[in-house]
């Protein structure tokens, strides 16, 4: 573009069509961006992009499409909140952590689903009830256990959201005496890295046995993430709807 806009102006610009001296002046200008012929400026601007909208075709008209509250700075954010829920800074925060661990569990189940199913036949909704079922805890105990287990983890959550960095964990582990492994390495909320959060690197380095975060790398990966998440929360409501009329999703592929 830069390129084709700079041929234009050479050529406006040659003896053949250059014309006046006022002609030139004003050539000139354009070339260096900014031009002042007695009070009047020549300002050459580049058009910005347009932003991506949720619905196909439509660049843009109103709260519904275009939401003033969402700037585009969110990964995966193409203006859709018909309901206005993130109006609210504050909210906005809350909702996108929210959409980001439930969109993770969802990407775990719909794996667990298939290769459950695969491995043992048994659908995904039957597996708890099934005689042949590995069960060594009762269910009385394995609630309690998940409820203290969860509930001490969701309210360690709660106060890190509030209050960033204020849950870091002071204990040692089998293959380090250091707690630095299980710190914040990128400084942003919900996406910690490190060697024990991203052990193989893929949105970082280890160099001396330091995490070395890529800026750019985690930038395509919370893109890559965010939209694999909220397929994956549609295919858990799919899977539930099929569950209700007792299929499953390799019965509804046909394997």
């Amino acid at each position: 573009m830069a390129a084709t806009s700079g041929a234009v102006l050479n050529g406006l610009g040659s003896p053949f069509l250059r014309g006046g001296s006022r002609t030139q002046t004003l050539l000139a200008g354009a070339r260096g961006g900014v031009n002042v012929v007695g009070s009047r400026k020549l300002v050459i601007v580049a058009a910005s992009q347009p932003k991506k909208s949720w619905i196909p075709a439509v660049k843009g008209g109103g709260n519904l499409v275009d939401p003033e509250w969402l700037d585009g700075s969110l990964p995966g954010d193409f203006g859709f909140d018909p309901l206005g829920l993130g109006k609210d800074p504050a909210f906005l925060k809350w909702y996108r952590e929210a959409e980001l661990i439930h969109g993770r569990w969802a990407m775990a189940a719909v794996v667990g689903i298939f290769v459950g199913q695969a491995w043992s036949g048994i659908p995904w909704f039957e597996a708890g009830a099934d005689p042949g079922a590995i069960a060594p805890f009762s269910f009385g105990s394995l609630l309690g256990t998940q409820l203290l287990l969860m509930g001490w983890v969701e309210s360690k959550r709660w106060v890190d959201f509030f209050n960033p960095e204020s849950q870091s964990v002071e204990w040692a582990t089998p293959w380090s005496r250091t707690a630095e492994n299980f710190a914040n390495a990128t400084g942003e909320q919900g996406y910690p890295g490190g060697k024990f959060f991203d052990p193989l690197g893929f949105a970082g380095t280890i160099k001396d046995g330091v995490y070395i975060p890529d800026t750019d790398k985690l930038e395509r990966l919370k893109l890559a993430e965010i939209k694999h998440a909220r397929i994956a929360m549609l295919a858990m409501l799919i899977f539930y709807f099929e569950a209700g009329q007792g299929k499953t999703p390799l019965g509804a592929l046909g394997v």
